[in-house]
Order: structure tokens, then C-alpha cells, then sequence
């Protein structure tokens, strides 16, 4: 069956798609923020997962006011870089996994919630900054991305109770879905921030840090936290952090903590990032390894009787 590994949180601040389009990463000002991710890398290339499932919020390219879903699912082939005003960053196009995806949606729909299913969508860089930190800047994607889209752009937005449920029904469809596959799962946005109005340039490094320990300690307090909290306490476009949620109900509710960064600032945005993984359940070696030599044994028989049968 296929299997949440882990999970990625990561802001997606569009300046950084910016320096990485434009050669500057090597730049005093970005080197500190690029730094930070070469062991996210290295952890990614070694985990070499077979699906991502990416949770982001689209900024005005996929939908408009016009049409604003709470919670879009991309069951795509592929989507697309979007247009953001100064022609499509240069990426590759993400190749969907429309199987799973289209299991997902059925099984997270019949568990009540109302996704909406996206068969045509061009992606931002809301989502294409996540992975290229992760990623780095390959020709191809090296695996198949899921898009989950989340409104936290127009109010109102979900709560983060309603995103760690989301995130574990998401959990229950994934492990339902016959294939062996080893999937990934980023929450994406944040962390504290605001761009406009009397209070824009506002980085609360407290209030992110405390949101980072207890994503991984205590995930179900995060989830008590009202809108208004966010709005005070990281900005109006704190808000985001409610997608990390998604992400942390995905997996199990022990986890390990493999990694973390924080700088301030990218731009006007303070830079998260986290590495979790789901633990792995004690003497799940011992239990394969009878197996494994039982098989061994059973083939040196069977070696031995053919090769008594030629003799």
C-alpha cells in the first residue's frame, strides 16, 4: 500500500523564486536563505519519495475572485508554471499522479470533506518555490506532485482544526490506495509576514518558533488557535501557517523532527522550514528479518533439490 513518509513544511516566499530565476543565490543577502536548504536536499535525494503532495495557496492564477475554493485538489496530468505578470518561471511542468489524486478525492469526499477537483490548473510559486528548495533546479521534477490549493488569500479561511483533520483523512486515503508508493506531503506558506498596510514588514520570530516546537510536540494545540490569533500575532498573511497543519495531521502523531531552519528575513517574510518524520515502530526490523531469511532458506532447498535432481 502506499505510505505518508514524512512531511516538509516550507515557506514559499515568491522573492526566493525571484533570485533562483535571476542567478543571485550566491549573493551575501540569498546565500544565507539557500544555505539553509542544502541539507533538505541532500534529505530529499536520499528519501527519493515517489509522489509529492504539495498543499500551497494559489495567488491569483488558478482562481480569481471570481471562484474561490476552499480546499482544490489537482487531479492533472500535469500543471503547468502559471503567468504571474512577468511571463512563467522557468520550470519544469509538474507531472500529476491523476490516479491517486482522483482516489484521494473520493476517499477524503466520502469522509465528508468537500474538496474541490481540479482537472485543468496552472501552479504558482506558491507551490514551484517549495520545490526548488527541495528539489533544487532539475530539468525534470524527479517525481509525480499532487496540488491541494487552500483559500487563505479571502476570509474566510479554514480553520487550522478543520486543515490537521483534512490532513489526516488525507492520511487514511493514501494508505487505502493499493500501490506501493512512498509519498511525501508539504505544507507550504508563512511563516510570519504581512505586506500591506500600517503594520507591513511585521516578523514575529517568537511566535514562529513556538509554532515550529510544537508542530512537532504538540500539533492538536496549534490546531485551538483562532483566526484573530494569527492576524495579530504573524501578520495578515500569517494565516498561512494553517496549511503546515494539513501537512502535520498527514502524519503519525509521533514524529521525528529531522531538521529545521529559520531566517529573517526573505524579502519582507520570515523563512521557515521543517523536516518531520513519521517514527518508526519499534522491532519492525526483527519482524521483517525472520521473513526475509525464511525466503533465504526456502531458496537454498530449493537450489539444493535442483541441483540434487542434476547430479
Amino acid at each position: 500500500m502506499a505510505k505518508i513518509i514524512a512531511g516538509v513544511g516550507s515557506s514559499h516566499v515568491p522573492a526566493i523564486g525571484a533570485a533562483l530565476d535571476n542567478g543571485k543565490t550566491e549573493e551575501p543577502y540569498w546565500k544565507r536563505v539557500f544555505s539553509g536548504f542544502e541539507k533538505s536536499k541532500q534529505w530529499m535525494a536520499n528519501t527519493k519519495p515517489d509522489v509529492a503532495i504539495v498543499v500551497y495557496n494559489d495567488h491569483a492564477s488558478a482562481f480569481s475572485v471570481e471562484m474561490i475554493p476552499t480546499f482544490a485538489l489537482g487531479c492533472a496530468a500535469e500543471f503547468p508554471p502559471a503567468d504571474e505578470g512577468w511571463g512563467p518561471r522557468p520550470v519544469p511542468v509538474l507531472k500529476g499522479h491523476p490516479a491517486l489524486a482522483a482516489h484521494i478525492a473520493q476517499s477524503v469526499i466520502l469522509d465528508e470533506f468537500d474538496l474541490t477537483v481540479v482537472n485543468k490548473m496552472e501552479v504558482d510559486h506558491g507551490l514551484t518555490v517549495p520545490m526548488n528548495l527541495l528539489f533544487g533546479t532539475p530539468k525534470a521534477w524527479p517525481c509525480p506532485v499532487i496540488p491541494l490549493a487552500v483559500n487563505v488569500v479571502m476570509y474566510p479561511p479554514p480553520t487550522g482544526h478543520r486543515c490537521y483533520m483534512l490532513g489526516r483523512a488525507i492520511r487514511k486515503a493514501v494508505e487505502s490506495y493499493p500501490e506501493d508508493l512512498k509519498v511525501v506531503i508539504f505544507g507550504t506558506g508563512g511563516l510570519s509576514h504581512q505586506i500591506s498596510g500600517p503594520r507591513a514588514g511585521l516578523i514575529n520570530s517568537k511566535w514562529d518558533k513556538s509554532f515550529l516546537d510544537n508542530l512537532t510536540k504538540d500539533p492538536k494545540k496549534l490546531t485551538r488557535i483562532p483566526h484573530i490569533d494569527y492576524m495579530r500575532e504573524a501578520g495578515a498573511e500569517g494565516i498561512e501557517m494553517v496549511m503546515w497543519l494539513i501537512m502535520r495531521g498527514a502524519l503519525d502523531d509521533k514524529v521525528d523532527e529531522v531538521y529545521r531552519f529559520y531566517t529573517v528575513p526573505a524579502s519582507n517574510t520570515a523563512v521557515g522550514h521543517i523536516i518531520l518524520e513519521n517514527r518508526r515502530k519499534a522491532g519492525s526490523k526483527s519482524k521483517r528479518a525472520p521473513a526475509a531469511k525464511s525466503r533465504q532458506a526456502a531458496a537454498r532447498k530449493a537450489a539444493h533439490r535442483i541441483a540434487s535432481k542434476g547430479r
